[in-house]
């Protein structure tokens, strides 16, 4: 089973969504959504886990490299709606990730965040 991702741009944050078990299989995925992420938005990047079933700590691995990624292009990742069991493998050499309950929370902590301005998406992005 792979992931689906979802990228939005609201004004100066991006919310980058995904869907499904972000495992070994999903990594390379996962890698290429960030990339989009990278090419197409600037100021921090909100990575909504409420629709993720669960993580590998080879998912968990990606999402560190993922906020390195995002830290050399000027960037920081944010977390919001951890899997239920509350897991994370740190990063161990950056700057530590905020983790914010849902994504609420995560887009209430950037008030002037506003609407969604533009979004993209992989095939089978859940629509429900």
């Amino acid at each position: 089973m792979t992931i689906e991702w979802r990228y939005t741009v609201q004004q100066d944050l991006g919310v980058l969504s995904l869907a499904g078990f972000l495992g070994a299989d999903a990594v390379g995925r996962f890698t290429g959504a960030v990339g989009w992420a990278v090419a197409r938005g600037t100021g921090p990047v909100v990575l909504d886990l409420t629709r993720l079933r669960g993580w590998s700590a080879g998912g968990q691995l990606a999402v560190a490299e993922a906020a390195r990624r995002l830290r050399s292009a000027g960037r920081t990742l944010e977390l919001a709606a951890i899997p239920a069991d509350g897991s994370l493998v740190p990063g161990g050499d950056g700057a530590p990730m905020p983790v914010h309950p849902d994504l609420a929370a995560a887009l209430a902590a950037h008030r002037g965040a506003g609407a969604e301005q533009r979004a993209w998406r992989s095939d089978a992005w859940p629509t429900a």
